[in-house]
């Protein structure tokens, strides 16, 4: 069965649409990470252009987030006052975001540009949590405590405007949150993502948030940030096809739910782990992809 997508000008596979949708909300629910750094590739790799998959990619992560969120909110595994934190820095950043993909449709650059930003960023972030977590896995066999995070915030000591954040026992400024909202927020514009495979390694390793809570606390700004995001797309580029953002938002909510349970019976360091890997092979699917010959992505006109 397949329906035709009026924005992206083609004819999509329903059942595809919705698989994709329900695999994401799976990696949504149980990461924390919404999902939207695979879904756009993925997009991209079924023939979407890549301006709509960018806009329209986006919005499947608010219903599984809203889901997601609810089951780890359940398990208190959400701080609600660094959420909002989070999210005043990322509707500024989802702003400065939805400029740059303007220009850089305008210039006829989008596929290279969010190309090149996926394999350089998940290549980084990837390789950094791989080996935290293969440091810590190490740790717990020898019987050794994982490094303990709590409690510790090296140079954020030295920042004004500090407040407390009772859910993650955390008393710091409210600067660094704020700042990784702006940072999530951009790549939420540029990129078609909740910015969670980002975020949560912030949360986790540099300001020492618990890493459930992190999980939770990214979850919920993602909801608001990818709605922002979708607004903006909507109203400076016309590229959100809402006949696809269906499709792919109906798979999202179930897929959350059976993934925050399967997340629940790993220790935080295997869910780190296993995040890592993940976020390495679609950076090295695209790395791949750009180096081959013939490859899928080109500079096209200034429309898509």
């Amino acid at each position: 069965m397949q329906v035709y997508l009026p924005i992206a000008e083609m004819p999509v596979n329903v059942l595809l649409m919705l698989g994709l949708g329900g695999a994401v909300g799976f990696l949504s629910g149980m990461f924390g990470v919404g999902g939207g750094f695979l879904m756009t590739p993925l997009l991209i790799f079924a023939g979407i252009p890549s301006a709509v998959a960018v806009a329209t990619g986006a919005n499947p992560l608010i219903a599984s987030s809203i889901t997601g969120t609810i089951a780890q909110a359940r398990r208190k595994n959400l701080d609600t006052k660094l959420g909002l934190y989070l999210l005043g820095g990322g509707a500024v950043g989802a702003f400065w975001g939805v400029l740059i993909i303007r220009y850089l449709r305008q210039i006829g650059q989008v596929d290279l540009f969010v190309s090149l930003l996926y394999v350089v960023f998940m290549g980084a972030v990837g390789s950094i949590m791989l080996v935290e977590s293969l440091r810590a896995l190490r740790k717990v066999r020898r019987g050794q405590p994982a490094a303990k995070r709590t409690g510790r915030h090296g140079w954020m000591h030295g920042l004004p405007f500090k407040t407390r954040f009772p859910a993650s026992k955390l008393y710091i400024s409210a600067i660094p949150p704020v700042v990784a909202g702006v940072l999530v927020g951009v790549m939420s514009g540029v990129m078609g993502v909740g910015g969670g495979f980002i975020l949560v390694p912030i949360l986790i390793y540099l300001l020492h948030v618990p890493t459930n809570v992190a999980v939770g606390t990214s979850l919920f700004q993602i909801i608001f940030v990818s709605a922002i995001t979708t607004v903006f797309q909507a109203a400076m580029n016309q590229t959100v096809d809402i006949a696809l953002a269906l499709l792919l938002m109906l798979g999202g909510a179930f897929g959350a739910q059976i993934g925050a349970a399967a997340g629940q019976k790993l220790r935080a360091e295997e869910l780190r782990l296993l995040l890592a890997l993940l976020v390495l092979a679609v950076g090295l699917r695209l790395g791949v992809d750009l180096v081959l010959p013939g490859e899928i992505f080109s500079v096209r006109s200034a429309g898509f």
